[in-house]
């Protein structure tokens, strides 16, 4: 029998289920792959803003990883919303514990309303701890600004080359926030430089595509693929997600993108 190509999600949960945790679930499975969870933070939001964050006490996300590792393989690992340098040093040890598997560090600072998820000590520790064990790093741009301490421009191969400097092997600069038609994502490493590029759609349903994304690509390397073509997996797979979540509707702001548009479509 074939062992399921198994994801450990560390995120925070989204009760709209647009982004974090639920969101990593649903591009996992549309993808193949199995996603365990640990959940770090329970959040109060919608498509319209976050009304509340509670952190899950460090000894339970402790123990929902000790309950996973004691019984079953792990192939990657993928981590999201981290809100305190405790949790960060944590999920660092947890790192060490798995030689040779591969983790997509997705540095989840700020909703995609603009509410703030985490401490600024928090963001030093993910940076001194988390990017040196990184296989993947996937910011945005702001995210990017906030973890070198200067403004990121759109394309901003630098920036990019910056972030490699703090430690992780690759980073994905994602370019969503950028201006234009084209939406360019910047894929730097041990590969040299890609980008990926596709039409920048007129949609507010964007909630959580950050998450899918990272989820998609560490869902890829769970499955044996090499990172770069687990990232153009991971871009395609959320291209059609985007394409398809823009004919629908969720609540009152910016709505989710649709995670099993690439099983239905085929």
């Amino acid at each position: 029998m074939e062992h399921y190509p198994t994801v450990l999600v560390i995120a925070g949960s989204d009760s709209c289920a647009g982004a974090g945790i639920q969101a990593d679930l649903k591009a996992c499975a549309a993808l193949g792959a199995y996603a365990l969870t640990v959940i770090t933070a329970v959040t109060a939001q919608n498509t319209c803003g976050v009304q509340a964050i509670h952190p899950v006490p460090l000894d339970v996300v402790a123990a929902q990883v000790e309950s996973i590792l004691e019984d079953i393989p792990v192939a990657a690992v993928k981590t999201g919303m981290l809100a305190d340098p405790d949790l960060v040093a944590f999920v660092a040890r947890t790192l060490d514990r798995l030689p040779g598997v591969p983790a997509v560090v997705d540095p989840v600072m700020v909703a995609q309303s603009g509410d703030r998820l985490v401490s600024d000590q928090a963001m030093a520790a993910l940076r001194e701890l988390l990017l040196p064990r990184a296989t993947v790093l996937t910011p945005n741009l702001p995210e990017a600004e906030a973890l070198l301490g200067r403004s990121v421009g759109f394309g901003d191969e630098a920036a990019a080359w910056g972030l490699v400097a703090l430690g992780p092997h690759w980073v994905l600069l994602k370019g969503g926030h950028g201006p234009g038609p084209w939406c360019v994502d910047l894929l730097v490493g041990e590969g040299g430089i890609r980008a990926l590029q596709a039409p920048r759609l007129e949609t507010p349903n964007t909630h959580g595509t950050g998450c899918t994304l990272a989820a998609a690509l560490a869902a890829g390397l769970a499955q044996g693929l090499s990172v770069p073509k687990a990232v153009e997996r991971a871009h395609a797979y959320l291209q059609k997600a985007l394409r398809a979540g823009a004919l629908r509707r969720l609540g009152r702001g910016a709505g989710p993108v649709d995670h099993f548009a690439w099983v239905q479509e085929g």
